[in-house]
């Protein structure tokens, strides 16, 4: 169970029936849920029947509205003589409200054999209003063909292509405790990336031979992402899966906006990517005149608009004191000494980047914040107006504060030595670390921005303990973080 997009009048209550409480046979299962201002439930506000469909995997979405703002509840599920475990969830605060407080957390990346998800518990203790999601919630692959001791744990299904075998893949992970601790602890806000289908895939197409069979897959990863999140009926943009509605706003009062976006849906293929690779890999600028093409894009035209336009209300008549742009990897340019870029982060889209730190700028929104996961290590970067183009180096103004926070689980695949690297590379980079997993808290005020990067001491254990590896804050307008 969990509960999710929320907004100042309601929320989304989410459970899914396990196989062994579904009757048989399996039809519709119809089950009760209760939402009350207190966790023993003698204070109601709300009870109803919903029904589990056996065609969304008999998951079940209730969707709340006409609460009051800025308030905390607890719900439960029924069915029969069995009762779920007790969530807690919010609202969020009234639009034009002076808030003067928001505590988040934002997270990513949790293969299930890198690592326990001791960071989830932790999480949990840090008691946020909200949790927001980047991405590769599951991973797709067959456990990892190496001893045992390299791994925390492993299971025994196959490469996920098919609805059922998406199915199990977040059957296996909400079977972790500390997840299932953490989905009741507040309301999720969740994006997706690349690993809830499969890796480093692009729009309609993975660069694989087969494009029918893709867009098949797709749509059964895409049906199970939405059967097991907290997601509206409104996120069912298009006929049988095909497409999703995954990019929203979240306001909170006139303290915070979050723009939570999608880079997966509607961008175009890696530059220079090779027919039939299984990842987009890197190119040299000089070797990939793609790379250079402005109308390429990340997020897609329409995605772009709908961005600008939200930019630009943010910074009407002062509206939004931090406007909070909370994407799938990092935004800031990382160039390595070898003169490589990335194709599948911003990197590989230029043109797109230009034009978002070009909305940035015409806009000027009183203070902006970009976060970021997917490359499975803690970025800090300060935000510049130029990024820079063929190897030259960012420069001009800093326009917004950026985190790329590492993963709960999922190994980096790299060494801090290179990292140290490319830091030294990259002046507008004020930390960089590839070898600790874990997670991002931020504590917002309408004077300062405070991001804290909490790590485990130990993700092959599950009672590892955590600590924090750096704290940084971003001052009421004054662009950049500064460590603390």
């Amino acid at each position: 169970m969990a509960s999710g997009s929320p907004r100042d009048d309601g929320m989304v209550l989410w459970t899914r029936l396990a196989p062994a409480a579904l009757p048989a046979p399996s039809g519709p299962v119809p089950l009760r849920w209760e939402l009350a201002h207190d966790e023993h439930f003698r204070r109601p506000v709300r009870s109803g029947e919903a029904i589990a469909l056996p065609e969304l995997g008999h998951s079940v979405h209730v969707e709340l509205t006409g609460l009051p703002s800025d308030r905390w509840y607890f719900y439960r599920f029924t069915l029969g003589d069995a009762t779920s475990p007790i969530g807690r969830t919010r609202t969020l605060a009234a639009p034009g409200a002076q808030v003067q407080r928001f505590r988040f957390a934002f997270a990513s990346c949790q293969r299930w054999e890198h690592g326990y998800y001791a960071a989830w518990r932790h999480l949990c203790a840090e008691q946020p209003d909200a949790i927001v999601f980047l991405g590769d919630y599951i991973y797709e692959y067959a456990s990892a063909n190496v001893p045992a001791a390299a791994l925390a744990r492993s299971h025994t299904l196959r490469h996920a292509r098919t609805l059922a075998d998406y199915r199990d893949r977040y059957a296996l992970h909400k079977s972790d405790p500390a997840l299932q601790a953490a989905h009741a602890a507040c309301p999720w806000a969740v994006t997706w990336d690349d690993h809830e289908v499969q890796n480093d895939y692009a729009g309609g197409t993975n660069a694989q031979a087969d494009a029918a069979a893709f867009l098949t897959q797709r749509a059964a990863a895409w049906q199970a992402f939405y059967e097991n999140m907290p997601l509206r009926a409104t996120a069912l943009a298009g006929a049988q899966f095909d497409r999703l509605q995954v990019y929203r706003r979240l306001p909170w009062g006139r303290l915070a906006q979050l723009h939570l976006l999608d880079d997966r849906q509607h961008r175009a293929l890696q530059a220079c990517r090779k027919p039939g690779a299984t990842n987009a890999g890197g190119m040299r600028p000089a070797d990939c005149a793609e790379l250079a093409d402005p109308t390429r894009s990340l997020l897609g035209p329409a995605q772009e608009q709908w961005l600008d336009a939200g930019l630009a209300a943010d910074a009407k008549h002062d509206h939004t004191r931090w406007s909070v742009l909370a994407q799938q990897t990092l935004f800031s340019p990382r160039r390595y000494p070898s003169g490589v870029v990335s194709t599948d982060s911003w990197d590989g889209y230029p043109g797109a980047r230009a034009r978002l730190l070009q909305s940035l700028a015409r806009h000027a929104p009183r203070n902006s914040v970009l976060l970021g996961g997917d490359i499975h290590q803690n970025y800090v970067c300060k935000v510049l107006a130029d990024p820079g183009a063929d190897g030259q180096q960012p420069a001009g103004p800093v326009v917004a504060s950026e985190f790329c926070g590492t993963s709960i689980s999922s190994r980096a695949g790299t060494t801090q030595d290179k990292v140290d690297a490319i830091a030294r590379h990259n002046p507008h980079v004020l930390l960089a670390r590839c070898d600790q997993r874990g997670y991002g808290l931020a504590d917002i005020t309408p004077q300062h921005w405070t991001t804290s990067l909490r790590v485990v001491d130990d993700p092959l254990r599950a009672d590892s303990g955590a600590s924090t590896l750096a704290r940084f804050v971003v001052e009421d307008g004054r662009a950049g973080p500064v460590l603390m």
